[in-house]
């Protein structure tokens, strides 16, 4: 299935149905009078996050939604029927923006969430409703509301506790498949992976969830490679695990490329806890290792952990730490605010 982040869709709610004009006249009927019924109300459109979906490719070929008109009023008191509602299902991590790209409408992260985005028109009182003591013989009804009409843009972000980031062929995707299930394609030619991925990894009876996003190549701010719009389903991450190839000539240059493209994306990620790997320790000897290490940790500042994802050496000992991390996170959202800070709401 392709991947599809992004789309952006033409939503219109229903109008509401006309209210009737009608008399009841029946022969032998000594009480007759108005009795034209109201009109139904239209249909809205509403979002609904499901399980099942991880990825918005149902928005490619259909950009326009419009929900049913509401049946209008008619004789004898009777009401006309509601007009269906139109239900957008979206994966879990969706946003949906206004069509400013800016204005945040909703940000689904639970399934079985639903959210509002056109209601639809109230239908028109019938002639019926006016009849009073001073108007016993009304000759007008309402006409229904008209509904809502707008465009919007969906966004899809994945959920996932942990985040792998790096040049391009640095081993993120031999690394989610060596501790996950998941099964990404794998070459030895540059930007293999061409859309995220999720893995499911269980550690010590501990459990998370790693992403994998597309390699950033120098400049992919400015549009270079596949670019850094994929970066953005790493917001919601709670630690990035950074894998530089340790066949590189440069190590230093490698590290100082992906830092630099995670502070121009900004959005919080630069300041997100980092695990630095050095990867393909198999293919390195101990000279070679000694050497990129102390480079790294120098150009870093930070401790470097020499791992291999083909040979598993030191992959345990990373997602131990990753597990750790994410479950201080997690009990730190279960706390809450410190006494006396104000609640800033929802973080990922």
């Amino acid at each position: 299935m392709k991947f599809l982040d992004q789309a952006k869709i033409h939503i219109r709610s229903g109008n509401g149905g006309a209210g009737a004009v009608s008399f009841r006249r029946e022969k032998f009927i000594e009480f007759g009078g108005p009795d034209g019924g109201d009109g139904g109300r239209g249909g809205s459109v509403i979002a609904e996050c499901v399980e099942g979906l991880n990825t918005l490719i149902d928005y490619r070929f259909q950009q326009h939604f419009k929900a049913k008109t509401g049946m209008h009023g008619m004789g004898k008191n009777r009401s006309g029927a509601n007009g269906a509602d139109v239900v957008l299902k979206v994966p879990v991590g969706t946003q949906i923006f206004e069509e400013d790209e800016e204005t945040l409408i909703a940000d689904m992260t639970k399934a079985g969430e639903r959210v509002l985005l056109a209601k639809g028109g109230n239908g028109g009182f019938g002639n019926a409703y006016f009849k009073s003591s001073t108007n016993q013989a009304p000759r007008h009804a309402n006409p229904g509301q008209e509904g809502e009409e707008k465009t919007i843009i969906l966004r899809l972000k994945l959920i996932a506790d942990a985040g792998l980031v790096g040049l391009p062929n640095a081993g993120k995707s031999t690394f989610l498949a060596s501790v996950s299930a998941a099964k990404p394609k794998i070459a030895d030619y540059p930007f293999t992976t061409l859309a995220p991925g999720l893995g499911v990894v269980t550690i010590d009876a501990r459990t998370f969830v790693l992403a994998d996003i597309p390699g950033l190549i120098e400049g992919a701010h400015e549009g270079a490679g596949l670019g850094d719009r994929f970066l953005g389903h790493l917001e919601r991450c709670n630690i990035l695990i950074h894998l530089i190839d340790g066949t590189a000539e440069d190590v230093g240059e490698a590290y100082r490329v992906i830092r630099g493209e995670i502070e121009a994306y900004g959005a919080g990620l630069e300041d997100k806890p980092e695990i630095l790997c050095l990867n393909k320790a198999d293919a390195l000897t101990p000279e070679e290792r000694e050497e990129k290490t102390a480079i790294l940790a120098k150009e870093s500042g930070t401790k470097v952990h020499v791992i291999s994802g083909v040979s598993g050496e030191g992959v345990r000992e990373i997602l131990r730490l990753v597990a750790s991390e994410i479950a201080a996170k997690r009990e730190e959202e279960k706390a809450g605010p410190a006494e006396g800070e104000e609640d800033e709401g929802w973080r990922p």
